[in-house]
């Protein structure tokens, strides 16, 4: 089962390597890691995509509460929210396919980043069904390289993820959805 986990730490030299070191140390695969600064430069917020059974997921959020630099940990499994990833795909664009890809673009709402006379760099942003589903279309035409951000996520409505709600470990302030 895959799993979305949101993880505010302290913005310090580490913290990330701790993190990662929890995973690969004990097994647990990391599909995608996405980490940046909130609106308190002090405090970066880490997007976390992991796999497992329910059982695993307890046992990486249990890990992650022990870690000294880790303030909150949420798991989104259960909360209604919104997930983006972005990806830059360089598409061939011979003369013959330019247009087939510049409607497949605008069908995906993405844009063209950079032009040259035999490919597009593509820009396309949404969640994960999006991104795959342009892919697979465009994929016949030559994809000659691509890169993407991994997931980030946010609760939807007025849930909001802060260092100054911090919570004690294992317990919880009723506004997010920390499992334990």
């Amino acid at each position: 089962m895959r799993h979305i986990i949101s993880v505010l730490v302290e913005n310090e030299f580490g913290v990330l390597a701790r993190v990662a070191g929890l995973f690969s140390g004990r097994g647990f695969n990391i599909e995608s890691l996405c980490v940046g600064e909130t609106l308190e430069p002090e405090i970066s917020s880490m997007t976390i995509v992991t796999t497992g059974s329910d059982s695993i997921l307890e046992q990486i959020l249990k890990q992650l509460n022990k870690l000294v630099n880790v303030i909150k940990v949420t798991d989104f499994q259960d909360a209604d929210y919104v997930s983006r990833e972005m990806v830059l795909v360089k598409v061939n664009a011979e003369e013959r396919t330019r247009e087939e890809v510049l409607r497949m673009i605008e069908i995906f709402r993405g844009r063209v980043v950079d032009v040259s006379p035999r490919s597009y760099v593509v820009e396309i942003t949404g969640n994960e069904e999006k991104v795959r589903a342009f892919l697979a279309l465009v994929r016949p035409l030559g994809i000659k390289e691509l890169v993407r951000t991994g997931s980030v996520a946010m609760m939807r409505g007025e849930k909001v993820m802060r260092a100054n709600d911090k919570q004690s470990k294992g317990g919880s302030n009723g506004e997010d959805v920390l499992r334990k």
